[in-house]
């Protein structure tokens, strides 16, 4: 009987192809893990624009912002504390959306404007990654 001769790969060539793959991957995986980034950035943006626009018609019908207090659940449903809106006719927004990192959004108003921050991906409100909205 004759035996086949079969052929395969040597260790070496596995380990040469392994190593080709992993630098190609070094190579390619940060601007994949970068653009990831971007778009948490850029969803949050729209965010916050859609909340400021929220927050714009509220004061279109009751002349002030929500307070700090009452928060952006002033959009949801109506205050019960002071300043009570009299032309509330929301709600102005479905739901409080969390920025694309999961974090509350910061609000804070004197009721003549407003400052809206995401924490950005530390979750630390005051660093240089926060995003704002001021109006």
């Amino acid at each position: 009987m004759k035996r086949k001769s079969r052929r395969g790969f040597t260790l070496i060539e596995l380990m040469v192809v392994i190593v080709i793959l992993g630098l190609l991957a070094a190579l390619v995986a940060p601007k994949f893990l970068k653009r990831g980034e971007e778009a948490k950035v850029t969803t949050t943006e729209v965010q916050m624009k859609n909340i400021e626009q929220a927050l714009k018609l509220y004061k279109l019908h009751n002349s002030f912002y929500p307070t700090t207090e009452q928060g952006l659940k002033a959009l949801v449903e109506k205050p019960e504390e002071d300043p009570v809106p009299k032309n509330w006719k929301g709600p102005y927004i479905e739901k409080i959306p969390k920025d694309a990192w999961g974090n509350d959004f910061i609000y804070i108003s004197d009721g003549k404007q407003f400052n809206l921050i995401s924490p950005g991906p530390d979750g630390e409100e005051g660093t240089e990654d926060d995003l704002k909205v001021n109006g």
